[in-house]
Parts: C-alpha cells; structure tokens; sequence
C-alpha cells in the first residue's frame, strides 16, 4: 500500500481523520514495528494484521509481521489456554507446558534478530506470549495484544500466564470489561474492518448474485445467514436450534452457515462435524466451508442475507457483526463481549442470550422488513464512526507515541498537513 491508496480512504472517513494519521505518524518514522502472531490466514487477528500493517508502511513506519511455526500438540495446548482465558475450566499438564515453552524457544531463536532490534513489539494473544522469556536483552518496548475476554479467566492457567504477561511494558484489550489487574499499563482499543477490503468493498449487483447459483440458494425464499470460524463459542448449533424454532412458522427459509478453519485452532474439524450431523436431513440447511482467500464471495453472501445472525456465547470482538453492519444490515447477536458494544438493542439490532430468543428477533424481522432497512442504515453510521481501520491505526500510533515518549496524560503533536511531510 502507497500514500495514493491510502488517501481512497479520505471519501469514506474525511479528509481530517487521514491528515491526523500523518501527523501521528511523522514523529514515529525513525522506529522499527514488529507484530508477531500465530496464524497468516483465518480469524479475525490475521484478517486485521493483513490490513494494518501495509497502511503503517504507508505513513513511512518500517513496519513487519512475524508469524510463529508449530506443531499440533502445541496448538492444541494453546486453544486450551485460550478457552481458560475465557473462564473455561482448562488444567494445563506438565507436558503442555513443556511443548509451549519448547515451541517458543524455537521461534524466539528464529525471530532472534527482529525482535531484539525493534523498537515496537506487538505479541497477539497467548500463542506467541511466552517468546519475551527469551528477550532479556530487547531493545524497544513489547506489548501484549490479547484479543479475548480476560476479565475472567480460570485461575491456574491465568496463574502461569501472568509470569510472562507481567514481563511486558503494556498491555492491548478490546473492551475495558475484558481487562484484569495487571502491573503495568493496560489500553483499549477496540477492533475494526477495512472498508476498502474485497470483504467489505461495494460490489457489481451481478457478482453479488452469483452466489445463489453458486451455493444453489433459492432466489425467493429468506436467507438466514451466520459468518464464523467453526467453533463452539460461535454457537452454531444454536444457531440451527433457532432456524428450526423459525421454520415451524415459516418452513420457506434457508439457513446458510459459512465458516472456515484457522490453522492454529485444531477444534474447528471436530465442530464442524457435529454441525453437519445436526443439519443432516434437512436441505434447507447450507453449510459453506470456506477457504481463507474467499473474502468477496463472504461479502456477497451478507448482501444477499435477509437476516444475520452472530449467536456467540462468548465473543473477543465479533468483525463478522462489525462486516454485516458495514453492509447496512441489522445483527442479532449473542449478549456478549464485544456484540453488545456493537449491536445497539433496537437500533442497529438485537442481543439475545438463547436460541428462543433468536427465533422471536428473526419472526420479528421476517415481519417488519422495513424495520431491518432502518436498523440496517444506523448499524452503517455507526460503523462508520466507531468501527473503520483509519480509527484502529490512530489508536495504535497515539500508543507508540505514549510509550517511546513517557507521556501518558496528553500527547501534543504539531499541526501539519501530511502533504507538508512528503
């Protein structure tokens, strides 16, 4: 990405919220940027990297992504810790600990070089966490980026993990309610889509309606549609419980379940079949395995949609509800983590706490579609305002500043126009 792409983004934010970028931007260009997380495709931290990082190039900041290698047994010890992050019931055995420490050591002699020169070190979640161990001698600052809620995890792995998240300088949560006390300090900056991205860009009326022949989809009965990775915190087989609540009022819908895979989550496989032995039998069901490199063909499925759902019962952030509202269409969503920072109940959507709920929220669409039209509008303005990557990026450069310059009260920048910088 180029400074000219970057200025495309002037039509949808304004001018003003670009020229704030370069401004931020400009004392940073001497330093060295560094992201580190666990997988290049799938899930809602590599789809926010593959964007973030070429738009901090642009600003003229040496900018990389680091991705760790490892094996299955190291991430299934990781979903594990992640799920105890959560507040999940999850005991970690000698073993788990020694393939987690293991596979870190190695990467951190891989990544020996990048790491140690950086000025800015951004670890994602707990996968890479423990490589700081192997920095004694680091130059810059690290950061622990976790992309969960963390508010409350179970006890004994949140015990061990801690030893190497208080070795940080700072630490990044998405929500204030997904913090928990730690000695250093903590901020929040919540996720973001691109809306220049092919998952979330305008497309040609006839690329969007090729996905009904694609998918064999009925042109004239309703789609109801949820968008997630596999996995049982996405809820889909409530999801099918509340299609089927529906259908005994309604039997012309179609539910679509459209997901894919990350590599470092060996779960998904496992859930994915229980959701294709629920939908067994019933051709009204479409179950969609994904690949990572599908964004328009996700893009065009939430505009064909009638109705979305994102059912989690716990939730990091939720970018397919931040996608859908883009998209002018209203969300019922789960009542949790970060959809209720988005799903406003009875303007841009709905929350719900179960599959019933669900059901009644779709009724209630499938009979007031002009209702759906207007929660749709607002969801997009509100997107607009809260939830576009030019946002995340200030944030991120506003926290560089903070942490290089010792300032934590107010941070001063000159007022330059960034055409004043080339």
């Amino acid at each position: 990405m180029n400074n000219d792409a970057l200025e495309q983004y002037k039509k949808i934010t304004g001018p003003e919220k670009i020229d704030q970028l370069y401004q931020l931007a400009d004392p940073l260009k001497k330093m060295k940027l560094v992201h580190v997380n666990s997988t290049a495709m799938g899930g809602g931290v590599a789809e926010i990297l593959t964007k973030l990082v070429p738009m901090t190039k642009a600003l003229g900041i040496d900018t990389s992504w680091e991705v760790i290698q490892g094996t299955l047994e190291f991430f299934q010890c990781t979903k594990g810790m992640h799920n105890a992050i959560q507040g999940m019931k999850h005991f970690l055995s000698p073993t788990d600990i020694k393939v987690y420490e293991e596979v870190n050591r190695l990467n951190a002699e891989k990544l020996r070089d990048v790491l140690e020169s950086a000025d800015i070190v951004v670890i994602h979640d707990p996968q890479p966490l423990a490589l700081i161990k192997h920095f004694p001698n680091r130059k810059g600052k690290w950061i622990w980026r976790c992309h969960i809620d963390a508010s409350r995890p179970f006890r004994p792995v949140w015990k061990y993990l801690r030893t190497f998240i208080e070795r940080y300088d700072a630490s990044i949560f998405s929500l204030a309610e997904f913090t928990h006390p730690l000695p250093h300090p903590m901020f929040v900056i919540p996720p973001s889509i691109d809306p220049l991205s092919e998952k979330n860009m305008d497309l040609d009326p006839k690329e969007v309606e090729k996905v009904y022949d694609i998918f064999n989809l009925d042109r004239e009965r309703p789609i109801i549609l949820q968008v997630s990775r596999f996995d049982r915190f996405k809820d889909p087989l409530g999801v099918i419980e509340a299609y089927r609540f529906v259908k005994k009022f309604n039997s012309e819908m179609q539910l679509v379940l459209a997901g894919n895979s990350a590599s470092d989550d060996p779960e998904g496989d496992i859930v994915l079949k229980e959701v294709q032995d629920a939908a067994r039998g019933d051709p009204g069901i479409h179950i969609l395995l994904m690949p990572g490199d599908a964004p328009r063909t996700i893009n065009a499925l939430q505009r064909v949609a009638d109705i979305v759902l994102q059912k989690s019962i716990k939730e990091g952030f939720g970018l397919t509800v931040t996608e859908t509202l883009w998209k002018s269409k209203p969300v019922i969503g789960g009542n949790t983590g970060g959809i209720r920072m988005q799903v406003i109940h009875g303007e841009t959507g709905f929350v719900v706490n179960t599959p019933e709920g669900a059901a009644y929220r779709i009724r209630y669409f499938l009979q007031h579609p002009e209702k759906s039209m207007e929660m749709g509008e607002k969801g997009k303005e509100f997107v607009r305002e809260k939830f576009l990557i030019t946002r995340q990026l200030r944030e991120y450069l506003t926290l560089m500043y903070s942490l290089i310059s010792s300032k934590t009260d107010r941070i001063e920048l000159p007022m330059v126009k960034h055409d004043e910088l080339a």
